[in-house]
């Protein structure tokens, strides 16, 4: 914990930047019957009843104090998808001699996961761009990335979506919006403020 803390109280270095990772499921979802469409005075209405398309993932990452953030639809969430998703990371950040990544323990997010997708002179050149930070077990909440996550289920997963392919497009303009805005995560839980609201535990792990 206190090692991603320590992480979110440093200074902005583009050479080192911090980004945050997560993804999440999304189910596909369509409308048996047509919605009606919205008329002065009514708004538009929809059937309560709907059809399951299956289901998608969506991953994301979010440089809190730049506002930058990237998000991509996939069918899966394997080490394929998890190695793709890192590769557009590291293109996104080029310029970055090493990115900082906060995630948390999902099986997949491991370097080693490069290795089933890319030959090994490649995953190894690409494990080589990040410096992984890992938020504890059933601590996600210290990962800034879910509250992006929350922010795109508010804003853009709030209504009906019924393919991949409008997902992306929707979540995608999403991104496109924030990015122009450069909406930024401000963080206040610190060191100091989890020494002391969490006082209990500390006292657990010295005993």
């Amino acid at each position: 914990m206190e090692d991603v803390l320590d992480l979110y109280e440093q200074p902005y270095d583009a050479r080192r930047p911090v980004i945050a990772i997560d993804e999440r499921p999304c189910q596909l979802i369509g409308d048996v019957l047509v919605p009606i469409a919205m008329k002065p005075g009514k708004p538009q209405r929809y059937d309560y009843e709907y059809e399951r398309h299956g289901v998608c993932t969506v991953f994301i990452a979010v440089e809190a104090l730049t506002g930058r953030r990237l998000v991509q639809v996939r069918a899966r969430r394997t080490q394929s998808e998890y190695t793709e998703f890192m590769q557009t990371v590291s293109t996104i950040w080029a310029e970055a001699e090493c990115i900082r990544i906060v995630q948390d323990n999902l099986n997949t997010h491991t370097p080693g996961s490069f290795y089933t997708r890319l030959a090994p002179e490649e995953a190894f050149a690409l494990a080589q761009r990040f410096e992984m930070h890992y938020t504890p077990k059933k601590a996600s909440w210290l990962n800034m990335a879910e509250i992006e996550l929350s922010a795109l289920s508010k804003q853009c997963l709030d209504r009906r979506i019924a393919t991949q392919e409008q997902l992306t497009r929707e979540v995608e303009a999403w991104a496109e919006q924030r990015n122009h805005d450069q909406v930024k995560i401000t963080w206040r839980f610190t060191k100091n403020d989890a020494r002391t609201k969490l006082q209990r535990h500390y006292d657990a792990v010295h005993n």
